[in-house]
């Protein structure tokens, strides 16, 4: 199977899987990563978007660090470092099947719901895996069914791992919560996004994205200003709303208009340059005594295209909360799994 061959990222995988192929597939796009395949098998999966094997290992102290470095030392090939700490007796083999196969399926969905890249293909790499390896078809599969699971009113994926929830108050002191969302919600403060929970915690990208749903449903955290589900932030130039328009949200409020007035504008002469914005509409009756603004049509005053101007600026969405575009991945069937993309080139 070559790059040229495989319309999509899944199809790649599964055709790796026919040929029994050990190496990498290095998957551009953000976040990206680097998938590991032994014989066909996916054993490991690494990405920016969320916690390694490793990682999970560590961060919560099931490995310390200086055990940890012993072993790298005495076992320098990262390929057999797994089965070196079963046999030191530092993690039972099923355990450490467990992590590395969750780490798998993590970090594919992780891959999954961020914006498209295109693939490459290099030699085996070593890393931290379990012996055993997961088909691809089993991989994508999973991966569409944790998509399709966290899909709802806050939008795609993509869009609830960027936001960046803030506990309500006294969140903590509610009684019932598990250890797990009492821990998730000890490191939600408005600053953290899923992935940096994630790693702050050892923790798993899906699995705390999915408790984030659960302690909203609960009233314990809100998620950011304007809701996850309002779209992109406008690209629109901040203007001041028009008198009577709806107020624009807090956080994008510009200063009070200052309290004396500009001087008049010169009035209009023969032959004079149009205005810019001519057709614009809403004119209103002139006032006694007032003049008018250079190329106004006739009988609507100068401040009566001020307010107009502000008012269809108003109409432009402004001041949206979250970060970017969503980066979600395509839901067709078994082409979900990460990026979708086609031809090597993404799309």
């Amino acid at each position: 199977m070559t790059t040229a061959e495989a319309r999509n990222l899944p199809a790649l995988l599964q055709g790796l899987h026919e040929d029994g192929h050990s190496g990498t597939v290095r998957v551009s796009g953000s976040p990206g990563g680097t998938i590991h395949l032994r014989g066909g098998l996916i054993v490991a999966v690494e990405t920016p978007g969320a916690p390694t094997a490793t990682s999970v290992l560590l961060t919560p102290g099931r490995v310390d660090d200086e055990t940890w470095l012993a072993a790298c030392a005495a076992e320098p090939d990262t390929d057999r470092l797994g089965g070196y700490l079963v046999s030191a007796g530092l993690i039972g083999a099923a355990e450490l099947e467990v992590v590395c196969t969750a780490a798998v399926f993590d970090a594919a969905f992780a891959v999954a719901i961020g914006p498209p890249g295109g693939w490459t293909l290099d030699g085996p790499e070593p890393t931290l895996h379990a012996g055993s390896g997961v088909e691809p078809r089993r991989l994508t599969e999973e991966t569409t069914r944790r998509i399709v699971r966290l899909s709802g009113a806050w939008g795609a994926p993509g869009e609830l791992a960027r936001i960046r929830p803030a506990a309500v108050p006294d969140a903590g002191l509610r009684r019932g919560l598990s250890d797990r969302h009492r821990a998730v919600l000890s490191t939600v403060n408005g600053r953290r996004t899923a992935r940096d929970m994630a790693f702050t915690l050892g923790r798993g990208l899906y699995a705390i994205m999915l408790d984030l749903t659960r302690l909203e449903a609960q009233g314990l955290i809100r998620w950011e200003t304007g809701g996850p589900s309002e779209g992109r932030p406008s690209t629109a130039p901040r203007v001041l709303p028009a008198r009577g328009a709806p107020d624009a949200p807090a956080t994008n409020t510009p200063q009070a208009e200052p309290t004396t007035k500009a001087a008049p504008l010169p009035r209009r002469t023969r032959g004079g340059a149009s205005w810019p914005g001519d057709d614009r509409t809403g004119a209103s009756r002139p006032r006694d005594g007032q003049s008018q603004a250079v190329g106004a049509r006739e009988g609507e005053p100068r401040e009566a295209l001020v307010r107009d101007g502000r008012a269809h600026a108003a109409h432009v969405p402004d001041g949206q909360a979250r970060e970017g575009p969503p980066g979600q991945a395509p839901v067709e069937g078994s082409d979900a799994l990460p990026a979708g993309t086609t031809g090597g080139h993404g799309g």
